[in-house]
């Protein structure tokens, strides 16, 4: 079985290159997941790369289940009818509950924990985190006194707050990033002034990473409730933040290369305790796009995809979105 494990993940130029997943215990979520990792030709090679050093037959190591998975998925192994049933039940038994409505964002976000505590490989495991980094600087500024206080940070998922109304992806990032009055019972404590003060808070972008991960935060808690927000929000195919942040909202970020591609939706359809997971997956030298409804794929238009800006109740809406960075020409623009 090393052996076998050890090669390059395959996939066949002739044939559609996503398989279908069926849906066990409630695996819708988990299912969108993995169609949009098999589709990060990063994250295979990273993982390819990895040797471990115990057990291969380990049912409770998440990254090894994850690596058996994604091979599976592709190759001759694609005729497995269930090729991520071993995943499932490894990610059982590290709390991830089979028969649970998940949230795709806290899964994901688990998996990536989950790695970097159970792959051994201190190399590999800190490029898989990586590969999702964004870092940031936290700034909380002093209204009072001018005293800047500062805090490194990153995040493997970006958590884009949403209007009620109409949204645009680009306006939501600039959102994130700009600076937020907090008075009252929000203010918050100066070092120099030695009390509570008004103040300003905010993020300064730092370094983006090679697959940029976008949590469009749908779900509400108020009052001991949660609701889905259905309001539309437009993404575009390409990203260049360049043409979405100031230059204020930029500490030292890598200069000439920061225009990025979509190649995965991960979907959300239904109300926010009784949902459905799906993805649009456009696969690595494939330029064209599909949409994975757990065991059923099928060819579609960029209009398809568009159907999950949201923007009614009870519409299909994108809960995440994955961005690979591309490297920048003088032709790369906004393609909506």
């Amino acid at each position: 079985m090393a052996n076998k494990m050890s090669v390059p993940y395959p996939r066949r130029p002739n044939d559609p290159s996503i398989r279908g997943l069926c849906n066990f215990s409630l695996s819708c979520c988990v299912n969108a997941l993995l169609q949009s990792l098999f589709a990060t030709d990063e994250l295979l090679a990273l993982l390819d790369r990895w040797k471990p050093n115990g057990d291969w037959e380990d049912s409770n190591n998440v990254p090894l289940q994850l690596k058996r998975a994604l091979y599976a998925m592709g190759g001759e192994a694609r005729l497995q009818p269930a090729p991520h049933r071993n995943f499932l039940a490894c990610l059982h038994r590290n709390s991830i509950h089979r028969n649970v409505q998940h949230d795709a964002d806290e899964v994901f976000l688990s998996v990536l924990n989950l790695i970097q505590q159970q792959m051994a490989d201190t190399h590999v495991k800190k490029e898989i985190l990586d590969l999702y980094k964004v870092n940031v600087e936290g700034h909380t500024r002093c209204l009072e006194c001018t005293f800047d206080h500062v805090v490194n940070s990153f995040f493997v998922s970006l958590p884009l707050s949403l209007c009620e109304g109409q949204n645009n992806l680009e306006e939501c990032i600039q959102s994130f990033f700009r600076e937020h009055k907090l008075s009252g019972e929000d203010a918050c404590y100066c070092d120099r002034c030695g009390e509570k003060q008004p103040s300003s808070q905010g993020f300064k972008l730092c370094s983006l990473p090679k697959i940029l991960c976008i949590h469009l935060k749908r779900f509400r808690h108020e009052g001991g409730f949660t609701r889905k927000l259905y309001c539309k929000v437009a993404f575009p195919e390409t990203l260049n933040f360049p043409n979405v942040l100031d230059p204020e909202h930029i500490s030292v970020v890598e200069k000439g290369n920061t225009f990025y591609s979509l190649y995965a939706v991960v979907v959300h359809s239904g109300a926010a305790m009784f949902g459905h997971y799906t993805a649009y997956i456009q696969p690595p030298r494939d330029p064209r796009w599909y949409y994975a409804n757990d065991s059923r794929v099928q060819q579609v238009q960029w209009s398809d995809v568009q159907q999950s800006y949201g923007g009614q109740k009870g519409s299909d809406t994108a809960y995440m979105l994955l961005y690979r960075k591309q490297p920048a020409s003088d032709d790369q623009g906004y393609s909506g």
